[in-house]
């Protein structure tokens, strides 16, 4: 069942997305060489507490991890670990979720690591613009089906891949409710978009086949063909007087493009 909420309750739910929005931003910050994803984690997890939050992956279905952390060709899903070294010229994904007062907010971002390479730079500034043109589609009288084709034909207009096998999801008082938001679809199909749904629009984008396995951990997710993936994600309140993006921070900012890193 897809549960509309009020306008108090999307205005309470914008305390969770502005505290995981603030740990996505500070994670972003400290991704560069020689950092693990480990200490990306404990930088969230620490964030997140201080500011009376609680981690909203950590323990979610057996997940050790306060974020999400997948490098290059690992698409979502990725746990963190002391081992796994960033390099210069990586892509690194984080996932973060906070939940303050029973509300969840959940977003990602696909950051740069020093240098990336042409090919993944362009990956991640087109997976970007598919989900700003998903948000644009988030709007009363609107089909799931429209935010699904905004990011499909978008992304494949470029000749890359759109995952089929996860999806974004509804969000509220647990972090995956109803409906789900597939990131491919036709206009006007699927469930119709009503003021007081909050959704979680979250393109995958890879830049070769869209088919992916699942790590021996059970969780990491990448590529079949090894290329890389990007993913961006932000929570999202369809309201009568358009999208409101509950994972932001005052300044409603899309991002910025400085030197080589992707920053919130």
């Amino acid at each position: 069942m897809i549960k509309i909420k009020s306008a108090d309750e999307i205005e309470q739910m914008k305390v969770a997305g502005a505290l995981s929005k603030m740990a996505l931003r500070r994670v972003g910050a400290m991704v560069r060489p020689g950092v693990s994803t480990f200490e990306l984690d404990q930088l969230a997890e620490q964030i997140i507490r201080m500011h009376g939050g609680k981690p909203a992956f950590k323990g979610y279905g057996g997940f050790p991890g306060s974020i999400c952390a997948s490098l290059n060709d690992a698409v979502v899903h990725g746990i963190p670990n002391p081992d796994i070294i960033l390099r210069d010229g990586d892509i690194v994904s984080i996932d973060t979720g906070a939940v303050v007062d029973g509300w969840v907010g959940d977003n990602a971002w696909t950051f740069f690591c020093g240098t990336p390479s042409p090919e993944a730079k362009a990956l991640c500034e087109v997976t970007l613009d598919c989900l700003k043109a998903a948000i644009e589609q988030a709007v009363p009288g609107k089909h799931i089906g429209d935010i699904g084709y905004a990011v499909q034909s978008l992304a494949e207009s470029h000749g890359y891949g759109v995952l089929r096998d996860y999806v974004g999801h509804g969000v509220g008082r647990v972090m995956h409710e109803e409906p789900n938001v597939p990131n491919y679809g036709k206009k006007g199909r699927g469930v119709k978009l009503h003021a007081g749904m909050v959704i979680a629009i979250e393109p995958m984008i890879t830049m070769g086949s869209p088919r992916v396995k699942v790590g021996r951990d059970g969780w990491l997710v990448s590529t079949k063909d090894h290329l890389p993936a990007a993913h961006f994600e932000n929570t999202v309140a369809i309201t009568n007087d358009g999208p409101v993006i509950i994972t932001s921070d005052e300044s409603g900012a899309w991002c910025d493009m400085q030197g080589g890193s992707l920053v919130v």
